[in-house]
């Protein structure tokens, strides 16, 4: 599903729905899922928005769904979880334990930090943590 297709509610009053369509396509999911919000979407969103309420500031998002060719692009993994949802959040390092464990509680089970390069990945996919 194409971003300027999707007609349907967003109640996520934090994000725009172009925040998390893949940035080279607009794609906001793949195509075959069809026209309906998938429910692992709106689980993911419904967990972004706990957190940016439990946050209190904006969170900026680098990045969400990717297609297939601009996950590849840019070196993501074959399995990303950003092929279906997932969301690199601009974030310090010296703040990140704190963001991480906002997001766990938000309902976060995939979370990787990169305090190096200022970022923390999160998604809802199988219950792992990382340091990259």
């Amino acid at each position: 599903m194409k971003l300027y297709e999707y007609k349907g509610p967003w109640p996520w009053p934090n994000f725009r729905p172009a925040e998390v369509a893949c940035r080279c396509c607009g794609e906001l999911w793949p195509e075959d899922v069809g026209h309906a919000l998938p429910d692992y979407l709106a689980d993911a969103l419904d967990a972004l928005q706990a957190l940016r309420d439990a946050w209190g500031e904006p969170i900026v998002l680098t990045s969400g769904h990717r297609c297939a060719r601009h996950n590849a692009e840019v070196g993501g993994t074959e399995g990303s979880q950003h092929l279906r949802i997932a969301f690199d959040c601009i974030m310090p390092a010296e703040r990140q334990a704190d963001f991480v464990t906002m997001a766990m509680t938000a309902g976060f089970t995939g979370i990787g930090r990169y305090p190096r390069r200022g970022f923390v990945h999160l998604d809802t996919g199988l219950r792992r943590t990382w340091r990259g």
